[in-house]
C-alpha cells in the first residue's frame, strides 16, 4: 500500500491504462472492462482493475500535469510493480494539417518543464516511447484504416499561456501537439525499465482555432481507448 494508492499489491495489474481524469478512468472501467473492482479512491483519484477480452488490466487516474502524473506512476512502478503503461488523453494540435479527432502517437515528448533538467543536472534528456508499444499501436491503426500521426509532442507546464508567440518555435520544429504529462511518463518508464506510450486524440486545433464538442470528444476518446486496450 502506497501513500496515494491504497491498494494491496495483488489488486493492480502489471498493465495500466492512465487517463488524467479519474472520471475517465471510471468510464473506461464501466464501458470496456468486465469483472471490475475499485481498488483506489484516495483524493478522488479512482483506480479500477478488470478484464478486457480475458486480459487483466488496471485503469488509474493520474490528474493533470507532470507532477501529478509522476506521483501515481512512481507508486505504480515502485510499489505495485506495474510494467506497461499507456496514457490516453486529449491534446491541442500545433500543425494546421492535423484535423480534429485525429489520433497522435507520441514517439517523443519535448517539454518546457524544468523537472528533467533538475534530474539530469541541467542537461537535456530526450524522453521517448517504448518502440514495441508504438509499433503495435501504429500497425493496429493502419490495419483498421484510422488516420493518425506519429511524432514529437510537447508536454507543457502551462495550460493558459498569455504569450501567444511561444508556440511558433514548436510549430517551426514540427512539434505535432501539446499536452501536459507524457514527458514525465516516458522518463519514469526509462528509469524503471518499463514500457510506456501516449495515445492522444486531438480535441483542439491551436492554429485553426477550432475544437471538438463534448459528444465528439467522448466518441473519439472511446476509439483511442480501444486501441490502448488491444495493444497493452
Amino acid at each position: 500500500m502506497s501513500v496515494h494508492i491504497q491498494a494491496k499489491s495483488t489488486d493492480i495489474s502489471d498493465k495500466v491504462i492512465i487517463p488524467g481524469d479519474p472520471l475517465r478512468a471510471k468510464y473506461i472501467a464501466e464501458t470496456f472492462l468486465e469483472k471490475v473492482t475499485l481498488y483506489n479512491e484516495v483524493r478522488g483519484m479512482l483506480g479500477f482493475t478488470g478484464y478486457y477480452k480475458g486480459k487483466r488490466v488496471s485503469v488509474q487516474g493520474t490528474g493533470m500535469g507532470l507532477p501529478s502524473l509522476s506521483i501515481y506512476v512512481n507508486e505504480l512502478m515502485s510499489e505495485f510493480k506495474a510494467k506497461s503503461f499507456i496514457r490516453v488523453g486529449t491534446c491541442g494540435a500545433f500543425q494546421k494539417e492535423i484535423e480534429l479527432r485525429s489520433i497522435i502517437l507520441a514517439q517523443t515528448a519535448s517539454t518546457d518543464s524544468n523537472i528533467n533538467r533538475r534530474i539530469f543536472n541541467n542537461l537535456d534528456y530526450a524522453p521517448t516511447a517504448d518502440f514495441n508499444l508504438l509499433l503495435k499501436a501504429h500497425n493496429h491503426l493502419e490495419s483498421n484504416g484510422v488516420k493518425h500521426y506519429v511524432g514529437n509532442i510537447l508536454s507543457t507546464d502551462t495550460f493558459y499561456n498569455s504569450d501567444t508567440t511561444e508556440s511558433e518555435k514548436w510549430v517551426e520544429y514540427n512539434i505535432l501537439a501539446a499536452e501536459m504529462e507524457s514527458s514525465a511518463l516516458y522518463t519514469l518508464a526509462a528509469k524503471n525499465r518499463c514500457q510506456a506510450l501516449s495515445i492522444l486524440t486531438v480535441s483542439d486545433s491551436i492554429p485553426n482555432g477550432t475544437q471538438t464538442t463534448a459528444k465528439e470528444r467522448e466518441n473519439s476518446f472511446s476509439e483511442m481507448v480501444e486501441v490502448a486496450l488491444e495493444i497493452i
